[in-house]
């Protein structure tokens, strides 16, 4: 059948069966996975010239290039008549229209539309000879001096040697989202490391896990039962289960997990287990449990968050002896600060002591008690700290105390050329007090670089709300020091009047003693806490739509954008973070330009993103919220403004992020907002607890409103179900607070 004498009109519903080829220049791009390959393209036939719907899948493509196809036709009900081919063959443009319209594309950092018509109207079809064998005459256009010369250069070759990269990749059945990152990690040899150890890549790479690496190794012939696959499957396990917040694992339930995993004998997982404990990637530890196998890492973090924690224990407060019978009262004269008798209690408590540790919910004074603290001992002229897990409780820190709060990873200043924090056992913070807040939060890997990097004469204060969601990262931290009774601990219940007007402290502290709500959605008077009941999961993402986008703005003032974030307890499903981000950026930030398509996710200026990986050459963080402020499609670029501090992207790192409308509530620890928005149904049935209802609620600064099932609500409410995290802190710390020699 012939292109150009085909009436796309007469075409069934269905495939046709007759195989056919096509070819074209393609004209847009529709759609991309750089993940599998899958694209949506445009292409002008080059028979007839009409504009053609093409789908496949191909390694990379740009606007300009050259596409052979060959498939068959098919007429969609929902998208029309499309060509669905079955091999799509990507040639380089070759004509100087379709050379111009692929340097146009962004393909290439530094050349943008304008740069790429000097181009061609300087080199004409010569340019991609002139980019490799003279590179030095692109010096003579106007505009190119040394700096773009060079990116231009790096980029053009970085697309050749990533081009090769995914071919080999997408040869052997593997997605190429990553081959950028594959080949800045590697350089030139990457196809030859991965090809002797493609378990490498689920080590080095983010975003490539176990299952990718070991599709890959099988279509190399690596046999299943080979010892470096039970090698990296074991270590793949026991990751798997630090990711569930686990610190160790017992053996025996490894070896059946690891076993079940890559479906090879018992006995080789163990043989393997062996070898990565002689290799030094693996723990084994006897306990009283029996016997626990830990990553390396985590062993080492448990161990020495216990042995620093013993070192700062240790001598008296580097302010000396207070007498709080006259330093309680001059703070409450010259503050106006009046404490209750518990508040009274742990300032007196943590002034004596030099580490101590400030737990309660919200309303219970825990800020009161901090800036008394504060008052007190800045008149013995000591340097002070104040840091927080995130940078937005760093900046809330920073409100409530008057003090300069910096996030842990800032104030401990990570080096990009070593990969190392410069605070460390040998350089220690020059400081002789610590305050730390939102302690929940931080994990034990974190927990011991910053333990270790504080001095032996300085205090400590550990600040927190042991009743929030724990960390994301691996350990039950504060809960298992607080357990520990290895520190003193003041544990803050009583909830000041001023803190009950607020509906959303006194539905906090009902929540988490297993009492349901309270509210009032009729009455005349505002209120800071709302709950919408709905039926079905349909109604509830209808309401929150109409509630986030109209009723909130409209009724209190707050952007949809900037101050309202929703928060959901899961990912998936239709009321998951990725659904509600979809349908929220539909409705507030549609038409905005330029757009981009990378990783799944399409981004445009205004945009709200989340960072979701530590990314400490940028120095942004897993979990920290920012606004997209410019899409640079000539140098390939995004720049995300998180609080003022701007953030530059290339395209290829934009798996890093994703769209903010909507979070996990896990995400949102240390954060606060002005309004929440809490979708809640029975399809989040295995989240439903009480602590996440409760963490949810208590990142709502001004307004909170859940929007659900209220059979929902009542589950969660009165799931009280600890969280059950396998770690041995604070058994550690137990037997240390009577052994200092046990460690």
């Amino acid at each position: 059948m012939d292109v150009a004498t085909t009436n796309l009109d007469a075409l069934p519903n269905t495939t046709t069966t007759s195989r056919e080829q096509i070819s074209g220049h393609i004209d847009r791009v529709t759609y991309h996975s750089e993940e599998t390959g899958f694209c949506v393209i445009k292409i002008k036939s080059n028979t007839n010239h009409d504009l053609i719907t093409v789908t496949g899948n191909a390694v990379n493509i740009a606007i300009g290039e050259h596409v052979e196809a060959s498939g068959v036709w098919i007429n969609n009900s929902k998208y029309g008549v499309q060509f669905k081919a079955e091999h799509l063959k990507i040639i380089p443009p070759s004509t100087v229209t379709d050379i111009e319209k692929y340097l146009a594309s962004g393909i290439i950092k530094g050349i943008g539309p304008h740069t790429a018509c000097q181009l061609v109207k300087s080199f004409g079809d010569k340019i991609f000879d002139v980019m490799d064998q003279e590179p030095q005459r692109l010096l003579s256009i106007s505009g190119i001096g040394e700096k773009r010369h060079k990116i231009m250069l790096d980029s053009w070759k970085e697309q050749k040697a990533v081009r090769s990269i995914m071919l080999f990749l997408q040869t052997h059945g593997v997605g190429t989202a990553r081959s950028v990152r594959i080949y800045k990690t590697y350089g030139d040899a990457a196809i030859d490391k991965v090809r002797d150890n493609p378990y490498r890549l689920a080590q080095d790479i983010y975003g490539i896990g176990f299952k990718t690496a070991d599709i890959l190794a099988q279509r190399l012939g690596i046999a299943a039962d080979s010892m470096i696959r039970a090698r990296a499957g074991v270590r793949y396990a026991l990751q798997e289960i630090s990711n569930k917040g686990h610190c160790t694992s017992p053996f025996a339930e490894l070896v059946v997990t690891a076993a079940n995993l890559l479906t090879i004998p018992e006995q080789i997982i163990i043989a393997a287990i062996t070898a990565e404990t002689a290799a030094n990637n693996l723990v084994i530890e006897d306990e009283e449990r029996g016997q626990m196998v830990y990553l390396t890492p985590l062993y080492g973090a448990e161990v020495a968050v216990v042995r620093n924690l013993i070192r700062l224990k240790t001598g008296l407060p580097p302010w000396g002896k207070i007498d709080c019978a006259k330093a309680i009262p001059w703070v409450e004269k010259n503050t106006g600060l009046i404490f209750s008798n518990s508040q009274k209690h742990a300032v007196e408590q943590a002034l004596q002591h030099k580490t101590n540790i400030i737990t309660g919910g919200p309303g219970v004074g825990k800020t009161t008690i901090v800036n008394g603290i504060l008052k007190i001992v800045t008149t013995k002229n000591i340097r002070i700290a104040l840091c927080a897990p995130t940078g937005r409780a760093a900046k809330r820190l920073t409100e409530t105390t008057g003090i300069m709060a910096k996030t842990i990873h800032r104030l401990l200043r990570f080096d990009p050329k070593s990969h190392t924090f410069t605070h460390n056992a040998n350089n220690h913070l020059p400081i002789d007090l610590l305050i730390v807040d939102e302690a929940s939060m931080i994990d034990i890997v974190l927990m011991q670089y910053l333990l270790r990097a504080i001095p032996d004469h300085a205090a400590l204060l550990i600040v927190g709300d042991v009743d929030q969601l724990p960390s994301v990262g691996p350990g039950l931290v504060l809960a298992d020091i607080i357990k520990s009774q290895i520190i003193n601990t003041a544990k803050l219940t009583e909830v000041f009047r001023q803190a009950t007007h607020s509906r959303i402290i006194v539905n906090a502290h009902r929540i988490n003693k297993g009492d349901y709500p309270t509210y009032d959605n009729n009455s005349t008077i505002p209120s800071d806490f709302y709950f919408i009941s709905c039926s079905e999961p349909e109604e509830i993402q209808e309401k929150l739509l109409h509630v986030v986008t109209q009723r909130i703005p409209k009724k209190f003032g707050f952007n949809p954008i900037t101050d309202i974030q929703v928060l959901t307890p899961m990912n998936r499903g239709g009321l998951g973070t990725r659904s509600l981000n979809l349908v929220l950026q539909e409705k507030l930030n549609k038409n905005s330009l330029p757009q981009i398509n990378r990783f799944g996710w399409v981004f445009a200026p205004r945009d709200k993103v989340i960072q979701n990986v530590n990314n400490y050459d940028k120095e942004v963080f897993n979990g920290d919220i920012g606004i997209i402020s410019t899409i640079d499609t000539e140098n390939s670029c995004v720049v995300v403004n998180y609080d003022g501090n701007s953030v530059e992207y290339d395209f290829s790192e934009l798996d890093e992020i994703s769209l903010a409308y909507a979070t996990s509530i896990h995400k949102s620890q240390g954060s606060e907002y002005p309004a929440v928005v809490i979708p809640l149904a029975m399809q989040h049935y295995m989240m439903l607890a009480r602590n996440l209802i409760y963490t949810a609620v208590t990142r709502g600064k001004k307004l909170v409103v859940i929007v659900g099932q209220p059979k929902a609500l009542a589950i969660a409410i009165n799931n009280a179900k600890s969280t059950n995290r396998l770690t041995n802190l604070a058994a550690r710390l137990s037997k240390a607070r009577f052994n200092s020699n046990f460690i």
